[in-house]
């Protein structure tokens, strides 16, 4: 892979690292404390394996261990030339380009004739609950950290705006598909066998 082609999450723990040198545990607390995990595929565990291939492509360097862990200094690494290079171009090219999103909710939407009405209305129902979740859990996360960067409130206002859209539109939906005479069509397995 050439240097400028980062993965999502490579380019997440670059620029976190372009923003200030950082070890794998405040790698993981920043992750957290700015919701990026709503966003970005990057469990703990995967940190320390995405530091070593971002090592490896020389976009980042180990620089003078702080602290202690248990004992141990902690490796703190922080971006080469190369590296924010390579960072600034790739964000570049994130915020400019509009990439096709996969989501399975389409997915499941074009297979809605063989779910149930009721078993669809509670599929619908429990999405709901879980974006009402979500949105008030991002909303705590950003309302705990008001002296971030505008960068980061900006994040959390996209990931807010976008979940507040989807909101807006099942609560649309379902309000059609409660109506009398709207209801999905369905099809049993029998009538299925006749086609």
């Amino acid at each position: 892979m050439p240097s400028g082609d980062l993965t999502p999450a490579e380019l997440t723990l670059l620029g976190l690292l372009v923003e200030k040198p950082r070890h794998g545990y405040e790698l993981d607390e920043v992750i957290d404390a700015r919701g990026m995990r709503e966003w970005t595929e990057i469990g703990f565990s995967s940190i320390y394996y995405l530091l070593a291939r971002l090592r490896d492509r020389g976009l980042i360097a180990e620089i003078e261990p702080t602290g202690t862990a248990r004992g141990r200094a902690r490796r703190v690494y922080g971006p080469t030339a190369e590296g924010r290079r390579v960072c600034a171009r790739s964000a570049e090219a994130a915020v400019a380009e509009l990439r096709p999103v996969f989501p399975p909710l389409l997915i499941g939407l074009a297979n809605q004739p063989v779910i149930p009405p009721d078993r669809l209305q509670a599929a619908l129902a429990r999405r709901a609950a879980a974006l009402a979740e979500r949105i008030a859990a991002i909303a705590a996360a950003r309302d705990a950290q008001p002296d971030v960067p505008d960068f980061v409130h900006a994040i959390f206002d996209y990931a807010l705006n976008q979940l507040a859209a989807e909101h807006q539109w099942l609560t649309a939906y379902r309000t059609k598909l409660a109506a009398p005479g709207t209801a999905p069509p369905h099809h049993s397995p029998a009538q299925e066998g006749r086609a």
